[in-house]
């Protein structure tokens, strides 16, 4: 028999998933969840964790409650020893969790519940919205918005929330009107301020402030609509002051990464600190070279080279990569010394133990010429260039014009990934995303032959010109080029075009 636990997962930004809820999701052997669990928690799940989904949302339910308490007692009854029940919010704050807790209980399946961070207090915050305020209100009231139509009477007492503190409606859009009219019925001030936050906490949300008497047509005309919490009270009259989430640089902007799947995690991030929604596009992937003993040969050799080039973390790691394979650390690089282009493949190899000769000002390939050229006379000297399986020529052929030898290798290739080439294709149709980033050439050339170049509305942002040069040759406008070839240069490109002068 298995244990089910009745998960809470928050009100959407996965950062406010707790300790224990990401522990469970990430051993589970199964997963049951509605629609609002958000997919960036349920992408922490084991691959082969089976997926059941209830659906569950404003009213279009997949599953009727009957349904679902049955599914949850039948896996409590199999041999599957994790079952997880992830729940949108708290499972106890109007998530129906107290009934199939009820319904595990009745059935003699071992429960346990892990309570989440509710909507109502999250979202709120996240709007610049404190649930109670020093001086403003000492209560806070969680209530439905949308009572039970099969009741014949309400079960709210209207006079005594009209009398409350904070009052927070959840799923209250719908008859925000009616509850309203209530409120103010029973003595409210009908100039009480009131906000309803949409999407709360996902970097899509939007945010109407007014009063009892103004909000639900504001609502209307902002379009408003469900996920949303309805929040009633003097503390909304803070928001101004205290907005935060929304305030930020890249607020409401959607933003597309193109980056290989295991490097862009990084940009992800720091575009998603500066308010962003990113959607995760990996056009390529990064693969063994075809021919691993090339390398491993070339590793091998290293000390019999002047100079060893890397012109990317990833030709890096992968040269570390093959001396590991044949028994060897960074102690076969002998007298060679090493240049780096930018401070990213600079600082891949300081953490491998080695400090660059060379780190060019400019991170092209030219800029490493006229670094090496100013380091010594190249004549006869002998360069080891590890780098991807097809790249540009012209660092090889400028050093072998200045006499060098050069001996490239592949250090490892790129192909394509385009698992969610459908989706994006689709959201770009659809005006939903505002700017698309490239970081080298071989993303912009795998985003063209996964997406194409009807890019919507969606303005382009290049790592540098090289990447520039090839967006262009290929049919896309770039909008923004970074000063700085790199990625805290492409965020400040991309948040220069942001900016409110720049629309």
């Amino acid at each position: 028999m298995a244990t089910v636990y009745l998960v809470g997962a928050g009100p959407g930004d996965p950062g406010l998933l707790t300790v224990r809820a990401a522990s469970l999701v990430s051993r589970a052997d199964v997963l049951v969840y509605d629609a609002l669990v958000n997919p960036a928690i349920l992408r922490a799940r084991r691959v082969e964790a089976r997926m059941v989904y209830v659906g569950k949302r404003g009213g279009d339910h997949s599953r009727t409650q009957d349904e679902i308490n049955a599914i949850l007692v039948d896996l409590g009854r199999g041999a599957e020893a994790c079952v997880v029940r992830l729940k949108g919010g708290d499972p106890f704050v109007f998530g129906r969790g107290g009934e199939e807790a009820l319904a595990l209980q009745a059935a003699g399946i071992p429960f346990e519940v892990v309570p989440g961070v509710t909507a109502g207090v999250a979202a709120a915050a996240y709007a610049g919205i404190p649930a109670t305020q020093r001086g403003m209100t000492s209560s806070l009231t969680l209530l439905t918005g949308h009572e039970d139509p099969t009741k014949p009477d309400t079960d709210l007492d209207w006079d005594a929330l009209a009398r409350g503190g904070t009052l927070v409606f959840y799923m209250g859009v719908g008859r925000m009107e009616e509850n309203f009219r209530r409120l103010t019925d029973a003595g409210k001030a009908s100039d009480t301020p009131a906000a309803v936050i949409e999407w709360g906490t996902y970097p899509r949300q939007r945010t109407v402030t007014g009063t009892l008497a103004t909000l639900p047509k504001l609502a209307r005309e902002a379009g408003i609509g469900a996920p949303a919490l309805v929040v009633v009270g003097e503390v909304v009259s803070l928001r101004e002051r205290l907005r935060w989430f929304d305030a930020r640089p890249l607020s409401g902007r959607c933003v597309l990464v193109t980056r290989a799947r295991a490097q862009a995690s990084g940009l992800a991030a720091e575009l998603e600190a500066l308010g962003a929604e990113v959607v995760q596009f990996p056009t390529i992937r990064i693969a063994d070279a075809p021919d691993p003993a090339a390398l491993q040969d070339a590793a091998a050799g290293a000390g019999g080279f002047d100079w060893i080039v890397f012109t990317s973390s990833n030709g890096v790691e992968r040269f570390w990569d093959a001396l590991a394979v044949i028994g060897r650390d960074s102690r076969a690089l002998g007298r060679a010394k090493v240049c780096a282009i930018g401070p990213a493949t600079a600082a891949a190899l300081e953490a491998r133990g080695i400090r660059a000769d060379r780190v060019p000002g400019e991170y092209v390939g030219e800029a490493v010429l006229e670094a090496l050229a100013s380091a010594e006379d190249l004549a006869g000297k002998r360069i080891l260039l590890p780098r991807a399986e097809i790249a540009r020529t012209a660092l090889p052929d400028g050093l072998r014009a200045l006499g060098a030898e050069v001996v490239e290798v592949a250090a490892y290739r790129t192909l394509p990934d385009g698992e969610e080439a459908d989706a994006v294709r689709a959201r770009l149709a659809r005006d939903e995303v505002d700017y698309v980033t490239f970081t080298a050439s071989s993303t912009v050339r795998g985003f063209v032959d996964l997406a194409g170049t009807e890019l919507g509305g969606a303005r382009v942002v290049s790592i540098g010109p090289v990447t520039s040069t090839t967006a262009r040759e290929l049919g896309l406008t770039v909008d923004a080029e970074a000063e700085e070839f790199t990625i805290p240069g492409l965020v400040a490109a991309l948040r220069k075009l942001a900016s409110p002068e720049n629309g």
